[in-house]
């Protein structure tokens, strides 16, 4: 009888894990964190200044382009200062 009642405590503590909706959920939220932690946003779609870092669920997680400022290209003269 003892072992019954441990089979069956066993049976039920197993069978009451956690379902598939909440693993999914979990993974969800790691993932938007993630994109968060990049100054990201879960958007449903990137505009053209940004990029797409990974994906919250279903929508794009967004992250602005840093800007590069332009480098001056060197002046080339033929002149000859005297």
């Amino acid at each position: 009888m003892k072992i019954l009642c441990i089979f069956l405590t066993f049976v039920f503590t197993v069978s009451c894990g956690p379902s598939v909706s909440q693993k999914k959920t979990k993974e969800d939220g790691e993932k938007k964190r993630e994109c968060y932690l990049v100054r990201g946003v879960c958007k449903t779609s990137c505009n053209t200044w940004e990029y797409i870092y990974n994906y919250c669920s279903t929508e794009p997680c967004c992250v602005i382009r840093e800007y590069q400022k332009p480098v001056p290209k060197p002046i080339n003269s033929t002149r000859h200062i005297l």
